[in-house]
This record gives structure tokens, sequence and C-alpha cells, in this order.
């Protein structure tokens, strides 16, 4: 039975949760699956230019993911493959996204979401590539794409409520990361680079990376490579509280290796989590019960779940 088999019969048969795990090696360009466990671990994709952003569409059987290429070239892409690594195909080409970031699968709306480091933007796609767009866009030109303040790393989407939410993460350990939300369309007249709707949820983080929703629980998850108390952990807050109300993220994992990719299973009640020491790690969604999963395997970057 197939990767793409197994995970199917799991998820329809309401098997004991095992599921299935993809995640990116940066440093040596290839994508991984095993089970969530950390069992049956195997290569399925190489080559790929600095993966960074992967996705899962079970029910398609289809794995995307972004390369960033060399980021001063502008030679960004996405790429999509089936769950074994066949049928490999470009459908955003080179060029048509400068860095490409986090990914997020939005099934319902038909769409990629994603965010473009040093193109300063947060940018979506059909599933199949076509019809790229830009909805938030923090800058132009090489001096603003020299501030990181500028630059636009994780992604999601709360499709409910037809919002989007990005980190723009600054300078390394700076305490200027920022993570913002806004409408999923632009509003009526207003284009990407002056758009009124744009809301910063949360200011003064050290470095903050990728982002996961939970929507049952209406609560943001996210990486955070910068310095301890919120550095080189995983944090989570409400995200119905009035911006300004006073809230704090909550420190749920700690004691990352400039942490990357995270993923959820809500249903579960486990995260798994990345970092460039090359860790795979789960945990509860409260952070409590953490394992190591693999650990010294290159750099590590996103991560699905299945």
């Amino acid at each position: 039975m197939s990767v793409l088999e197994t995970t199917r019969a799991k998820v329809s048969s309401g098997a004991t949760r095992i599921g299935r795990l993809f995640f990116l090696e940066l440093s040596g360009g290839r994508i991984h699956t095993m089970n969530a466990d950390g069992s049956e671990r195997r290569v399925i994709i190489a080559g790929c230019p600095l993966p960074d952003g992967i996705a899962i569409d079970v029910e398609a059987g289809h794995i995307y993911w972004t390369n960033m290429g060399v980021p001063n070239l502008n030679d960004g892409s996405i790429e999509r493959a089936d769950f074994d690594g066949g049928n490999r195909k470009v459908i955003v080409a080179p060029g048509r996204t400068h860095t490409p970031k986090q990914l997020h699968l939005e099934k319902h709306s038909g769409k990629l979401y994603w965010s473009d480091r040093e193109g300063m933007r947060v940018m979506r796609a059909n599933l199949d590539g076509t019809n790229v767009e830009t909805l938030v866009e923090t800058g132009e030109g090489d001096d603003d794409r020299r501030d990181a303040t500028r630059w636009c790393v994780g992604i999601t989407v709360d499709p409910v409520r037809r919002q989007i939410y990005w980190t723009q993460k600054g300078p390394d350990n700076s305490e200027l990361g920022r993570i913002f939300r806004a409408g999923i369309e632009l509003p009526e007249g207003e284009d990407a680079a002056n758009r009124t709707d744009i809301e910063v949820l949360f200011d003064d983080l050290p470095e903050p990376i990728d982002l996961e929703l939970d929507l049952e629980s209406r609560v943001l998850y996210w990486t955070d490579r910068g310095n301890p108390p919120f550095g080189n952990t995983v944090n989570r807050a409400p995200i119905d509280a009035p911006a300004g109300s006073g809230r704090l993220p909550e420190v749920v994992l700690t004691d990352l290796m400039e942490g990357i990719g995270i993923a959820l299973d809500v249903a579960g009640n486990r995260m798994f989590v990345t970092d460039l020491g090359g860790s795979v790690y789960c945990a509860k969604l409260d952070g409590s019960e953490k394992r190591t999963l693999l650990y010294a395997q290159g750099n590590l970057s996103g991560i699905a779940y299945a």
C-alpha cells in the first residue's frame, strides 16, 4: 500500500492516530517523509533549491513546496509532486516570486498562499500556479529590501473569517518582529501597497517565523528564532481579543535551536516543530510531553502533517 493509500485509509477509518509527516531539509535540498512517531523515514524528492515551505493536499495526493532559490537573484519558485515524489512539476516559475517562504493551502477556495521574504510581499495563486496575485506589499526596490522589518516570512489563513495572518521577522534578535492580520481580499479601490485594513496583532517580538492556526480554539501558534524569553520557542495566543488589549503570547515550547516549521494535529492534541539544528519535535498543544523524533539532520525548515 502506498503512502497516500495508507494515509487515506487511516483518515477514513478513524484508526489509531499515526499520520504522516513531510518536512524539508534546507541544507540538502530534500523532502523527507516519515510516520508521526518517527518511523519509516525516507527521502522522496531531492534537488530542491533551498526548500522552505510545504503544504499537503491529502485528497488530491499532492505535495506543494516553495524553493527560495538564491535570495539575491530573484529566482524563487513553487513546485508540486505526488506523495511518492512522482509527477514533479514547477507551477510558479522562477522569478514570479522572489524568495518564497512558508506556504499555506486553502482547499475550499483552491488557493495557495505564501510569504515572499525579499520580495516583501504576501502572495497567492491557484493550485495549478495560475493567477499569481500580490495581496500585501511592504516595500519596493533594493533600498527597501535591505530593511528586514519589511520581510514577510510566515503565513496562515482563516477561511471562516476570511483573513490572512503573516509575520515580518525583522533583523536577527532585533525585537522588531511583528505579526499582522488583514482581509483575504483587497479592499475595494485599494492596492497591495496601500491597503487600510492591516492590523498589527503583536510587535516587539524577537524573530517570529512560521504560523499555524487552530481554528477550533481560535488560537494562533508560531515559532520564534530569536533570544528568550520569546525566542527559540513556540508561542501561542488567542486571535479574537481586540488589538491593544494587553494580551501577551504564551510560551508553550522552549529550547529550540533556531525554530522554523510548525504543524498542528488539533484532533490529536499535538504539534510538530522543526529547527535549523536539524531536529523534529513532537509535543502536546500546551507544550507538555515534548519528544525529539529526529536530531542533527542538517538544517530543517518547513513541516506538514497529513
